[in-house]
């Protein structure tokens, strides 16, 4: 595994990513995989960082591996908070994310799919809303 920090050219907002290798930052960038946390725009490079020198002192520093673990166990406690309490709205969450906005709808947590420009649109609108990592259930 491989971190990078990343600054999205938008927000200026500065971020940590973990990738495989070099090469699959390399993929994720040129296929505008890589969005930012705060705003979802794809316009993400890589920030100047200080690098990475390993000291070697035994159980100081958790393993790259034990990071990656414990990285994925907490992202897959978010989804498990967000569908425990949130309501599924598929690809109509800008549409019920307005009518709840509006007082239209029953105010309560939603989540489901939205493009980067609806995201953008109800920010601009002054409606709250977050981009999560969504992680498949299993590596399998």
């Amino acid at each position: 595994m491989i971190k990078y920090e990343l600054k999205c050219r938008e927000c200026e907002h500065q971020f940590e990513g973990w990738f495989a290798d070099s090469a699959a930052y390399d993929e994720q960038s040129a296929a505008g995989e890589l969005l930012c946390p705060v705003c979802a725009g794809a316009d993400v490079g890589k920030a100047i960082m200080a690098p990475n020198i390993a000291v070697r002192r035994e159980g100081a520093t958790p393993s790259r591996a034990q990071m990656a673990a414990e990285l994925r166990r907490m992202l897959m406690a978010v989804r498990r908070q967000v569908e425990e309490n949130c309501d599924y709205v598929g690809d109509a969450f800008a549409e019920e994310a307005r009518r709840i906005h509006a007082g239209e709808a029953e105010e309560r947590g939603i989540f489901g799919e939205a493009t980067a420009d609806e995201a953008d649109d109800l920010r601009e609108e002054g409606i709250e809303v977050v981009a999560i990592p969504w992680l498949p259930r299993s590596d399998a």
